[in-house]
């Protein structure tokens, strides 16, 4: 019904899901022993208020937080091509639809409503693909960003 465009924004969809998945996962499973490891090493130096000392707090920050955005550009980049492939689903089914006006003349639309399905399927596929991505991408952004912000937080540099 929705051509080879429709497999090609399933099998995107799958990808995108299993990053999300896994992005989940990392922030459930692994993150947490990652950030009071690093919490854990701050809390350990005994001179935490001078210009080296906050260098080191900056690299443990940012250690843990390039874990944190790991695969998030590519979640975005699976979410921006999902209207794409719908839209290069739209042109092939409406180069379909051309092709039998061509053929058979303009006046028989069931052979026509193949190509209009193929054209209107995967454009909706897509967009309902890209908008569970955003959701998901936009929550899994607010929370890494939120963990970063705790993290530093929890580093004082007063002791």
């Amino acid at each position: 019904m929705g051509g080879n465009v429709l497999l090609l924004i399933a099998g995107l969809l799958v990808v995108m899901w299993m990053l999300i998945i896994e992005r989940l996962l990392y922030l459930g499973l692994r993150y947490p022993t990652l950030a009071r490891d690093a919490i854990a090493e701050w809390e350990a130096r005994v001179e935490r208020t001078s210009w080296y000392a906050h260098q080191v707090r900056e690299y443990l920050i940012s250690t843990v937080a390039q874990d944190l955005e790991r695969g998030m550009p590519l979640i975005k980049t699976c979410v921006a091509l999902c209207p794409l492939l719908g839209l290069l689903g739209t042109v092939t089914g409406m180069i379909e639809v051309f092709e039998v006006m061509a053929i058979s003349g303009s006046g028989n639309p069931r052979s026509m409503s193949a190509g209009v399905s193929k054209a209107t399927i995967p454009t909706m596929a897509g967009m309902v693909a890209a908008l569970s991505g955003v959701a998901m991408s936009a929550w899994l952004q607010r929370r890494v960003s939120r963990e970063r912000d705790l993290l530093g937080e929890h580093m004082t540099m007063d002791h």
